[in-house]
């Protein structure tokens, strides 16, 4: 038995490896057949990816040979048995069947090499080989699965980056509805959006946290980091029971210090640009409210962003502050008007009015249904008070 240069050879005779090389397809059109026979999923395989598993075998067994002769290249011959691959492959068999496959194929040449050997060293060394082929051939597949999952994750991240940037930017919706359907995202469920500092300037650890997080209170999540800024949008509701009020705040967690801002919650994600808008809106003016609670509603940071020059504000301010009071009347305006002129002190707002004390509390409590902001409070009184005031310019100019 001779010795080949290149390597080392696995003690098969000369003769042995000839037969091999000869019946490598017949070896191959077996293991294929007893794949279709003992795997009920393989068979549902249409007829081009079942010839595609058929040429990785063949790749396999004439590898298989070459192994033989020389173990040194066991890397590369291995790996050359995928390289002829489709590259959807491991779309349409899981990393599991693919283990299967490696395994009764396995299984099939150990019962069909002792018919090649010429004698019992032949035997002996035909069944180590293909139990360490086997082997090198199972590390070469979960190789190429993994290389696949890595491109699939680097695209997604790539295709989640452009729909998150869509809906800041407010992109057209097939567009975004297309991208955000190949990311498995429902494009009918609710979408928050929530902005603020990312925890790390890794990106890769980022996403991972905002993730993790998301898996705990069970929610899907598109998410990018632009810059500076970590921009979450979080599918389903998030107002009405506990579980879901409580959600921004445990997603809040995912960022890193500062404000974090949610918009409004929207029906789908054709809508989410309205949300983006009014977070982005918010995480501008939020400095101009130190102790806001962290995450700040954008509808809680009205009087900030009015004060910034945001219109949208300053409309929502007076439609759901001064125009309500305006139809109230006369007497809610000017109760409530004073009360915030004298300082929130009850008595010298009902001395100045000529009313009793009880009259001003009926009327306050009366301007909080209205407006669903308490004067006494002094956060919601600051809101009242610009209200008014931006009502007050609104109607100067002819805008209502």
């Amino acid at each position: 038995m001779s010795t080949k240069r290149g390597g080392e050879r696995q003690g098969v005779s000369d003769r042995a490896l000839r037969d091999l090389e000869r019946a490598s397809g017949h070896l191959a059109s077996v293991t294929v057949a007893a794949m279709e026979e003992r795997l009920t999923w393989f068979g549902r395989l249409p007829a081009d990816q079942r010839a595609s598993v058929l040429l990785i075998t063949q790749t396999g067994a004439a590898g298989f040979v070459n192994w033989l002769r020389d173990s040194d290249q066991a890397l590369k011959l291995t790996t050359d048995a995928f390289r002829g691959a489709p590259r959807e492959l491991s779309r349409w068999v899981s990393l599991r069947q693919a283990v299967e496959l490696v395994r009764l194929a396995t299984e099939v040449f150990e019962e069909q090499l002792p018919a090649y050997a010429t004698d019992n060293r032949d035997r002996a060394a035909l069944t180590e080989g293909i139990l360490r082929y086997g082997r090198e051939i199972a590390f070469a597949a979960a190789n190429s699965y993994a290389a696949a999952a890595e491109a699939r994750g680097a695209w997604d991240a790539r295709l989640e980056a452009l729909v998150v940037d869509g809906i800041v930017r407010g992109d057209a919706e097939e567009s975004l509805l297309s991208r955000a359907a190949a990311l498995g995202w429902d494009p009918a469920a609710n979408a928050t959006v929530l902005i603020g500092n990312p925890r790390s300037d890794d990106p890769p650890a980022v996403v991972f946290e905002v993730r993790s997080r998301a898996a705990r209170v069970g929610r899907p999540v598109l998410l990018s980091v632009q810059g500076s800024r970590l921009v979450v949008v979080v599918a389903g509701p998030t107002t009405g029971s506990v579980e879901d009020t409580e959600l921004l705040g445990k997603m809040s967690a995912a960022f890193g210090d500062g404000p974090v801002v949610a918009g409004p919650t929207v029906d789908s994600l054709t809508e989410a640009h309205y949300s983006a808008s009014e977070a982005l809106s918010g995480l501008r003016a939020v400095v101009g409210w130190p102790n806001a609670p962290r995450p700040v509603r954008a509808a809680e940071l009205l009087p900030e962003r009015a004060l910034a020059g945001d219109p949208q504000a300053e409309w929502l301010l007076v439609e759901h502050i001064a125009k309500p009071l305006d139809a109230a009347g006369e007497t809610m305006l000017s109760t409530v008007e004073t009360y915030l002129e004298c300082g929130g002190v009850l008595e010298s707002c009902a001395k100045t009015l000529f009313v009793h004390t009880n009259t001003v509390r009926y009327r306050l409590r009366r301007v909080t249904d209205i407006t669903g902001h308490n004067p006494t409070d002094p956060r919601d009184a600051q809101v009242l008070r610009i209200g008014l005031c931006v009502g007050r310019l609104a109607r100067s100019r002819g805008l209502w």
